[in-house]
């Protein structure tokens, strides 16, 4: 349980940076601040995907409620307008804690609520429920006035004339349909009475989506008040749905929901470990028939690099095996041209095919997959699927990305394109060109040929088995000769017509990933120079604060951001590969797993710090190293989960 008291729900400044998050497993999600604050375009209590795991839109956006006792009125609800805070509920706020979904506790006259939001697995509904404590003999009434937006996630709604005000009623729903085209949202309750004048509430201000230089007004349509009457034994309940509920449902869709994440935390015997076992749950989630994995949230969809990734940690080292053949699966029917694509869109479009790496991680994704469970049939399923992928990358597929025939290294890259994992691109310039060969996308092939090797042995196929060895050979050889940057005891970023000298953590996958070219000696030597140069208490930094180009504060607008994303900001993601890395070349020792639990502990810190529960995109390279980006990134999670469990 994350607990925070009066003192911080109070302080405004610190309850506005600690964000709660539930999911529905559809993309969906539900989310806002400690106090009910919404900072973002992307906050809201009903965020619905109609094309799962894409297609999200904004339905609900928040509750206004009002507690009545007598003649006072106390506000519950917290808003930022220009200039003003109103109404003013932190004040009243005693609590807020997660346990294991978020319950805001107020305090008025003597008189405790607490408030109770819970979102439901594989459909978007999300249950309010509000219980009041206290003085039975006093007669306490609330009011709530939902404020609606009905607009894709990244826009903002503004007052219009458009909008449908009717509101179609029958006892113990109210339902409406603003816009055509969008879904219905039915509002099931136990209200004692709906009045149905509807009104525009303008000029809410988001700070977050300022701070990012992004339109930052909306106005939100009210198109009901609710009036309850609450005691100790009458809750108020609303169920919120693009489907029709009962409001009776409200208990038993909260209970389901409660027992459904304590099935998935049975066999933690660390609290770490449990709250990341909930937050992987977050990111996996259905597309068609099958699974995928959600990127991070807010504003991120499904992507196959942070897929292959993050699969691992968040399927494997949590029991999930069925969910990982599923995602593997899935992902096999969009291969092309030897390619797996590197995201879909959110309005459904094809998917996008501009990476070099998602495709080679699959393989690494497949062998941990295998290694859980000796899945033989999968194996000899998937076989052809990965061959087939091999003799692309060897004739040439998109964006020139093909092997060498004299040296067995894979290059990549056309001017203009970002291919490799960092691949921030402001209008035409590329923030950090990797044409060439990258050092991480030489790891990642030779770790495919090695394991394509040891299937076809499993299969009995000794022609390919042959075959893989003598590529792999090739490859390393030409590795070990070309990489190695004797100057600085590591291994050169990008080598094309001249080395890239850069001290990036890219290497350190020459060393973690299950099969290496390295030597051990080498690989002590880029473990020292990466530990020396980019680790920090969050992760490692993507440049070495020695270069002049780097960069350690991150924020502003776009292209602020995205200069600094990969020179010098911190991907707290990049903390597994490297504990790996110092686990294998200190054959893990005891001292080296004391030395790695040591290392994740300002991360488990974490979990109570910004995104609850969940552990964020990036942190700023300089200290104090302020998170930054998505509060949710399902690699950050799932690296940081493995790596706990590798140290136990």
């Amino acid at each position: 349980m994350i607990r925070f008291e009066q003192e911080v729900c109070a302080d405004l400044a610190q309850a506005a940076q600690l964000e709660w998050l539930e999911t529905n497993g559809l993309g969906g999600f539900a989310s806002s601040t400690i106090t009910g604050m919404n900072t973002r375009r992307y906050h809201g209590l009903l965020v619905a995907a109609v094309n799962p795991p894409c297609g999200r839109v904004v339905l609900l956006s928040k509750l206004e409620e009002v507690l009545i006792m007598g003649e006072k009125r106390f506000d519950l609800a917290t808003n930022q307008y220009p200039g003003a805070i109103y109404p003013q509920g932190f004040i009243h706020q005693k609590r807020f804690r997660l346990d294991p979904y978020p319950i805001f506790t107020f305090e008025a006259d003597g008189v405790t609520v607490e408030k109770h939001v819970c979102m439901v697995h594989g459909e978007d509904t999300t249950v309010i429920r509000y219980k009041v404590f206290g003085d039975a003999n006093v007669a306490v009434r609330l009011e709530v006035r939902p404020l609606i937006a009905f607009r894709d996630y990244h826009a903002l709604t503004h007052a219009n004339d458009d909008i449908h005000r009717s509101v179609q009623q029958v006892r113990g729903r109210a339902s409406v349909t603003p816009y055509p085209g969008m879904p219905t949202l039915h509002f099931a309750h136990n209200a004692a009475g709906v009045g149905t004048k509807g009104d525009w509430y303008r000029n809410f201000q988001y700070v977050r989506e300022q701070e990012r230089g992004l339109d930052f007004e909306e106005d939100l349509f009210n198109p009901f008040c609710m009036s309850f009457t609450l005691s100790a034994t009458h809750a108020a309940n609303i169920v919120a749905s693009t489907r029709v509920h009962r409001v009776m449902d409200a208990e038993r869709l909260i209970v389901a929901e409660v027992d459904r994440r304590a099935s998935l935390t049975n066999s933690a015997d660390a609290e770490a470990v449990r709250d990341l076992t909930l937050a992987a749950d977050q990111f996996i989630v259905r597309r068609g028939q099958q699974e995928t994995v959600i990127a991070g949230y807010h504003w991120f969809g499904d992507w196959g690099r942070d897929t292959m990734i993050a699969l691992p940690g968040l399927t494997l080292s949590t029991g999930r095996m069925s969910d990982a053949r599923n995602i593997l699966l899935e992902f096999s029917r969009y291969v092309s041209q030897g390619m797996l694509p590197n995201r879909f869109p959110d309005a459904g479009a094809q998917p996008e095919y501009n990476t070099v790496d998602a495709t080679l991680w699959y393989f690494e994704a497949i062998r941990t997959y295998y290694a859980a469970t000796s899945d033989d049939a999968f194996v000899r399923q998937m076989f052809p699927v990965l061959a087939d992928i091999v003799d692309w990358h060897v004739k040439g597929t998109r964006y020139g990305i093909h092997m060498e025939s004299d040296t067995g290294l894979l290059y990549a890259g056309e001017p203009g394109v970002q291919l490799t994992w960092m691949d921030a691109k402001v209008g035409d310039w590329v923030v950090t060109p990797r044409t060439g060969k990258p050092v991480e996308i030489q790891a990642l092939w030779y770790n495919a040929l090695r394991i394509m090797q040891d299937f076809a042995k499993t299969l009995g196929d000794e022609t390919n088995r042959l075959r893989f060895d003598a590529m792999a050979g090739l490859t390393s050889d030409s590795f070990n000769r070309l990489f190695w940057n004797s100057e600085d005891r590591c291994l050169y970023d990008v080598v094309d017509s001249l080395p890239d000298h850069s001290i990036r953590p890219n290497q350190i996958f020459a060393v973690s990933l299950h099969h290496s070219m390295l030597s051990p000696e080498d690989s002590r030597k880029v473990v020292s120079t990466v530990k020396r140069e980019l680790l920090t208490p969050f992760g490692l930094r993507t440049l070495s604060t020695a270069d002049p180009r780097y960069v350690g504060s991150y924020g502003g607008d776009q292209r602020s951001r995205d200069a600094a994303y990969h020179q010098g900001t911190i991907w707290p993601w990049l903390i597994g590969p490297f504990i790996e890395a110092h686990l294998k070349v200190n054959d893990s020792s005891a001292d080296a797993k004391k030395q790695a639990a040591e290392w994740l502990q300002p991360l488990i810190g974490h979990l109570s710090a910004a995104g609850l529960g969940t552990i964020s995109e990036i942190f700023e390279g300089d200290e104090p190293h302020r998170p930054c980006g998505c509060i949710a990134q399902a690699w950050s999670v799932g690296e940081v989960l493995q790596a706990l469990k590798r140290v136990g």
